[in-house]
């Protein structure tokens, strides 16, 4: 199958190609295998490319991104929220037994790619490991990601919260969480 060239001059097109990355299957390559981490900003997603490293956020809507300027047909941004357990996220179970917790609702960007998805968040991430754990699942812009994603992610826990009849509050469950992604950097 050919690759598909990034020819768009826009800023983030031309940051990859000035970096090397000359195909669409090439910048996948590439983004999957930065060290999963946060960026410096959130708002400003050519830190995955600058600073070598990124959250599923940020890696997914560079590569909205990227695909929409080069015309890449079929690329959808989708936010999952799964429960985010030790079997479907190595490296979180000691973080959820010390609360008694079996999991907590964790949101997790991700691209649909012509009806099938796609998790490029490491080079060991895939869909399948959390497919059977899906809580929701929403399209979403790329700018999403800067604010709305956490309001969203929020939200979904306080009213989980309420429907879980859990002796937690939501500021203890948001802290657990983040101490589960810390593990995970």
């Amino acid at each position: 199958m050919k690759k598909k060239k990034l020819t768009n001059l826009t800023p983030l097109s031309s940051l990859a190609i000035s970096s090397g990355i000359n195909t669409w299957e090439d910048l996948i390559e590439y983004v999957k295998n930065l060290p999963y981490a946060r960026n410096s900003k959130r708002d400003d997603f050519s830190l995955v490319l600058t600073e070598k490293k990124g959250s599923c956020s940020s890696k997914h809507a560079l590569l909205k991104i990227i695909a929409d300027e080069n015309e890449i047909q079929d690329v959808k941004l989708i936010l999952a929220i799964y429960k985010m357990n030790s079997q479907n996220t190595p490296g979180i179970g000691m973080v959820l037994i010390e609360q008694g917790l079996d999991y907590v609702p964790e949101a997790h960007c991700l691209l649909k790619i012509n009806g099938e998805y796609f998790d490029y968040t490491s080079s060991q991430s895939a869909f399948k490991q959390i497919e059977g754990d899906i809580l929701s699942l929403k399209k979403i812009q790329p700018n999403f990601v800067i604010c709305e994603k956490i309001n969203f992610h929020q939200d979904f826990i306080k009213e989980w919260l309420k429907q879980a009849n859990l002796n937690l509050d939501f500021k203890k469950i948001w802290l657990i969480r983040e101490n589960c992604i810390n593990n995970l950097a």
